[in-house]
């Protein structure tokens, strides 16, 4: 088959490289061999050739972390069947970016015949982080304000869509009248521009002073500091990552005062320690998605070829929503 492999850990850029003729491992145990027809990229695919993921599978290592497609053979004690399409996490270092790749029976789902696997791919890390963000972690609100840092990017349009299908009100930060238009298509309430905007002083005016209830941040840095200036009483923020470069020091003292919460967000250990908590979670979300209230934002879909470069491009932030690659294309 082919499939981008990473020989030694480094830029993308320089260390993926296509490789045709590769073997994959017959599955074992539990394990089930999936045809690829769509794989969804994100930043976690660029830590992973560097080797700075919080996961380290051994070299050589394809990445890819998020995939649909057909089941064609399984392990003795695999749940799933030859035929079935699929979606889910696969097995590193044996992912998603080849024309096939291996995954444990619990790591994927059954989808139905009308969901495409460009939509199925594209939805699994992102909707799941988000669903388990704000309903898990934060337990959001009918009602209340959400405020969703790098709301055009991937994991922020999907805690967009699903904070207005819980009910609430939502505030999105982009930066540039583009992504802000992409923001407000997704249904957000209001949208600031942080390239000219104050978000803090936006989120105030907007709630009359109380703040936002829930703030889901995937930035960081500064942008977590700020947050605490605009977080309302017994409010909740959301760490989800740190795209911006590195993680805030929280004020525990102003936590204290403000009486607001800090809630960490590690959906992959659900994997491994509430697996059926995932399980349910995918099939509310496909639930929500034949209902029209979440559709997740495809900025482009490559073939194959074009996965490296369109790493590259997601990771500068010349992307909005999700870049999927569809190996057959």
């Amino acid at each position: 088959m082919r499939a981008w492999r990473v020989h030694q850990h480094g830029d993308p850029m320089a260390v993926l490289t296509l490789e045709t003729g590769v073997d994959l491992p017959a599955p074992t145990g539990d394990q089930v061999e999936i045809a690829v027809e769509a794989c969804a990229l994100n930043f976690a695919d660029d830590l992973l050739c560097r080797g700075t993921y919080q996961e380290r599978p051994g070299l050589p290592l394809t990445p890819g972390l998020e995939v649909a497609g057909t089941v064609v053979a399984t392990g003795p004690e695999a749940s799933h069947a030859p035929g079935e399409r699929v979606a889910g996490s696969p097995l590193l270092p044996h992912g998603g970016l080849a024309e096939r790749c291996l995954a444990r029976s619990t790591d994927v789902f059954l989808i139905p015949d009308d969901l495409p696997a460009l939509t199925a791919a594209a939805m699994h890390v992102t909707y799941q982080t988000g669903w388990f963000a704000l309903h898990r972690r934060a337990r959001l609100e009918a009602g209340e304000t959400l405020l969703v840092h790098a709301g055009a990017g991937g994991v922020g349009s999907a805690a967009i869509q699903l904070g207005k299908a819980a009910g609430a009100t939502v505030i999105a930060t982009a930066g540039g009248t583009a992504k802000g238009a992409v923001c407000l298509e997704l249904g957000a309430d209001l949208v600031v521009d942080t390239t000219g905007e104050d978000f803090v002083e936006a989120t105030l005016e907007h709630t009359d002073g109380r703040g936002a209830d829930v703030i889901f941040d995937p930035v960081g840095g500064e942008t977590f500091l700020r947050s605490t200036k605009c977080i309302a009483w017994e409010g909740r923020i959301l760490v989800i990552g740190a795209a911006g470069g590195h993680y805030a020091d929280a004020r525990t003292n102003h936590v204290m005062v403000k009486n607001y919460s800090v809630l960490g967000l590690n959906w992959g250990g659900y994997r491994s320690r509430r697996p059926e908590l995932v399980r349910a979670a995918h099939d509310e979300l496909v639930a929500l998605c034949r209902k029209g209230l979440i559709a997740p934002l495809i900025s482009e879909v490559v073939p194959l070829e074009g996965a490296r470069a369109a790493l590259e491009a997601l990771t500068a932030r010349r992307t909005t929503g999700k870049v999927v690659v569809m190996p057959a294309t």
